[in-house]
C-alpha cells in the first residue's frame, strides 16, 4: 500500500511542477523556476520508490495518465485554457484506461 502512496506523491509533485513550469515563463521567474525544479526532483524520487514494487509500464501509465488529466484541468481552471469535446473525450478514455489497469490487471499485484 505504501508504494501506491509514493506513486500518488509522484503524480501530485509532477502536476505542481508542470503548473509552475508554465508560470516560470521560460525559467525567467525565480520562484516558479525553483518550484519546478524541486517538484520534478520530488516526483522522480517518489516514482523511483514506487517502481520498487510496481512494474514500470503500469506505474508510468498511471503516472502519466492521471498527470495529463490533472494538468489539463489545472490549465483550464487557472490558465483559462480551453478544452474542446475531443480533448475531454480523450481524457475520459485515459481515465478509463487507468481505472481498467487498477481494477482488472493482475500486473499491479
Amino acid at each position: 500500500m505504501k508504494v501506491w502512496l509514493f506513486l500518488v506523491i509522484a503524480i501530485v509533485a509532477e502536476v505542481i511542477a508542470t503548473s509552475c513550469l508554465k508560470s516560470s515563463e521560460g525559467f525567467t521567474r525565480l520562484l516558479p523556476s525553483l518550484a519546478t525544479i524541486t517538484g520534478y526532483a520530488i516526483a522522480f524520487f517518489f516514482l523511483s520508490l514506487a517502481l520498487k514494487a510496481i512494474p514500470v509500464g503500469i506505474a508510468y501509465a498511471i503516472w502519466s495518465g492521471v498527470g495529463i488529466v490533472l494538468i489539463s484541468t489545472i490549465g483550464w481552471l487557472l490558465f483559462k485554457q480551453s478544452l474542446d469535446t475531443p480533448a475531454l473525450l480523450g481524457m475520459g478514455l485515459i481515465l478509463s484506461g487507468v481505472l481498467i489497469i487498477n481494477l482488472f490487471s493482475t500486473s499491479t499485484a
